[in-house]
């Protein structure tokens, strides 16, 4: 499913009314019922429910109209609070203002500050349901003023709020809190979802999404300039066709991962075993030779390579030619986890970047080691794929972490094109951007994942699906659906509180399994 900007679903609305001629009103019909059609299947039977719908001058009031209308037809009591006097109210919202009028619906007429008094509070707090209906999508800057203590006095009651398009106050374009935002129990999002619906913190505003159907053409959308998009279960299953009966171990690729140092030898030993589970033919683990003793006792069906390591047991400067050496013919190398941030390894780190001929994938320290300095990153003569968390992401760029949190799309998406790498921005919603600027978001996972170790069974799981065969944006897209599907799968197991990595790769089997398509398909 493709995500939109205000911008974008103007232009999207635009085309089905001038180039379609599909009446405006048509349009806002449609969302109406569809709000209304939402609001039945959450709350049930709304006949007799009391529902105020706040309502302001523009189409997303005149959207509240229509759920009005459509309400009072199937016996529920609306009323609708205009945060606008009457005559401002033009076009379309203007003619389902006045159909409204015209059944009986009654309105109350409160354009400012004075006019939102103790009596108008007391019909809002009365209600059953609030519909807000207020900004949708045209906000650009923070809500303010008369507006902004609406919102605020909303925020404050019990009562259950259905947000149409989007909880006004939220910007449709990132996940940045401007200001006072309606905490909607529901949001009936129209067309197609808005950024700031998927994109923290600015989703957390939103509850239960719904995508309301309001008679676009699907060819409008498909031909739609449109480059974020949601990862889905359906495209997950097509990357992963049945097996061949004569399939053999040559035939799933061989993983190498470069990883480890004292007192982090778990994170070798995870990103391994995440490569392994995701199906990989064979995995081997460069290691600092001093570790292998350590990683053989944790480790049976992962090779080791141990290598050359400085005074502090990190990988050294003689590590790099035996590392490259035993690369040749390998599919593909994940590198950084738990190497420690020694000036020696980090150099090593670097080297392998300009020389290695594989994908790769960079991960932790990896990242680190990139600090100042990600033009390395365009020197590469294979793919390369980031998962940087948003600290790491914020020490690549050289930026505050909050400029990172406050658009993480636009972040992932101008690192991944200027330097020409495959980015995967963690957290919630982990945010996968490609070197042609196309930005996919993930919904699966929970915070029960946010513990050590679990980006690095995320890190061994995309080496193990590039090592298949999977392109190295198809694989990260994989690699973080199902490792969030797996999260979600334990957690509904053994709860969020105790969920570990070692959890992660317990439920990876299960999470590959559900997504996979019968191959009758």
């Amino acid at each position: 499913m493709k995500v939109v900007t205000a911008q974008q679903m103007r232009e999207i609305d635009k085309t089905a009314i001038e180039e379609w001629k599909i009446p405006g009103v048509v349009l806002m019909e449609n969302a109406g019922i569809n709000v209304l059609s939402t609001m039945e299947d959450y709350f049930g039977d709304l006949k007799g429910f009391k529902v105020t719908i706040i309502a302001g001058k523009g189409n997303n009031g005149g959207d509240g109209c229509v759920v009005a209308r459509h309400l009072k037809n199937r016996g529920g009591i609306p009323q609708i609070i205009l945060l606008a006097e009457k005559e401002k109210i033009k076009g379309d919202a203007r003619i389902n203002l006045d159909t409204v009028l015209k059944g009986g619906v009654e309105v109350f007429e409160v354009s400012n500050r004075e006019m939102f008094n103790a009596r108008i509070r007391k019909i809002i707090k009365e209600s059953d349901i609030i519909v807000d209906a207020i900004l949708g999508t045209g906000l650009s800057e923070a809500a303010r003023g008369f507006y902004a203590n609406v919102i605020e006095y909303l925020n404050e009651l019990d009562t259950p709020i259905v947000s149409i398009d989007l909880p006004s106050g939220l910007s449709s374009d990132t996940g940045e809190i401007k200001g006072p935002s309606v905490m909607a129990d529901v949001t009936v999002t129209l067309c197609l979802p808005k950024i700031s619906l998927v994109s923290y913190p600015a989703a957390h505003f939103a509850g239960y999404v719904e995508v309301g159907d309001i008679g676009i053409p699907e060819k409008i959308i498909e031909e739609s300039k449109i480059n974020t998009f949601i990862i889905d279960e359906e495209e997950i299953g097509k990357l992963f066709p049945p097996r061949l009966a004569d399939s053999h171990k040559g035939d799933f690729g061989h993983v190498l991962v470069v990883a480890g140092s004292p007192g982090k030898t778990g994170a070798a030993i995870m990103t391994s075993q995440g490569a392994l589970k995701s199906g990989a033919g064979l995995v081997t683990l460069a290691i600092p030779e001093s570790l292998n003793t350590i990683v053989g006792m944790k480790l049976t069906e992962v090779m080791s390579l141990p290598v050359s390591e400085t005074d502090e047991k990190t990988f050294s400067k003689n590590s790099e030619k035996q590392i490259l050496d035993f690369s040749k013919g390998k599919s593909v190398a994940a590198i950084g986890p738990g190497i420690s941030t020694n000036k020696e390894t980090s150099e090593v780190v670097r080297n392998l970047i300009r020389k290695l001929t594989m994908p790769i994938i960079i991960d932790a320290d990896g990242i680190n080691a990139l600090q100042g300095d990600p033009r390395i990153l365009r020197e590469a003569k294979a793919d390369i794929v980031i998962t940087p968390h948003p600290g790491e992401m914020s020490r690549l760029c050289g930026v505050k972490k909050d400029v990172i949190q406050k658009d993480r799309i636009s972040s992932a998406r101008d690192f991944a094109v200027r330097n020409k790498v495959h980015v995967v921005l963690k957290g919630k919603n982990t945010v996968i951007a490609d070197t042609q600027g196309n930005v996919f978001i993930n919904l699966t996972g929970n915070p029960g994942m946010a513990s050590g170790g679990t980006g690095d069974v995320l890190t061994g799981m995309i080496a193990g699906f590039i090592s298949q065969g999977l392109s190295p944006v198809d694989a990260a897209k994989a690699g973080v659906y199902l490792h969030g599907l797996s999260g979600d799968l334990m957690a509904e197991k053994r709860g969020e509180m105790s969920l570990t990595a070692m959890d992660i790769l317990k439920g990876l089997p299960k999470a590959i399994k559900k997504v996979q398509r019968p191959e009758s398909e």
